[in-house]
């Protein structure tokens, strides 16, 4: 379990990040086309997972945004932004915002993401939601680095140096 704040109240997640240097756990998530998604499906690429409670808050629809900034400057790398929010949702935010250079993925149908990734918000207002992360992984599936931000209502680090 680890620890981090929502509005400088302490909440809790079902694990911990995995931990760098270690494999990513595969996923199945859905895609704006309800389609699966998988981490091996991007074998031989780079991949950022930015992980948030929902892409309708200000702070979660800010780090899309800010992703998709910095993805258009990066070479072989896919940046994922998962929640829990719906396809339909998450596809009607990326277009009325013109988010191009990120793919959004959903936790909503398997929720094994969440639980996989230690990232599961288990007590507080957001219960059930995801706490606000990001992990990088490397082309062949290992993890570079992750950020558990300490509040939820901040953005995480865009300074991933390890890309």
């Amino acid at each position: 379990m680890a620890t981090t704040k929502f509005k400088g109240t302490d909440v809790h997640t079902n694990g911990s990040l995995p931990a760098v240097g270690t494999q990513a756990p595969d996923f199945t998530l859905v895609g704006g086309g309800l389609q699966e998604i998988h981490l091996s499906d991007y074998k031989g690429k780079r991949v950022l997972l930015n992980i948030f409670p929902s892409i309708d808050t200000g702070t979660c629809a800010a780090s899309v945004r800010n992703f998709n900034k910095w993805a258009a400057n990066q070479d072989n790398v896919v940046v994922i932004c998962v929640s829990k929010d719906l396809p339909f949702a998450q596809g009607r935010f990326c277009g009325a915002e013109g988010i191009e250079n990120v793919s959004t993925a959903s936790d909503f149908r398997y929720n094994s993401f969440a639980t996989d990734y230690g990232v599961l918000l288990t007590d507080g207002p957001l219960q059930g939601l995801m706490a606000r992360s990001v992990v990088a992984v490397d082309e062949n599936g290992k993890v570079l680095y992750t950020e558990l931000v300490p509040e939820i209502v901040d953005e995480p680090s865009y300074e991933i140096s390890v890309f």
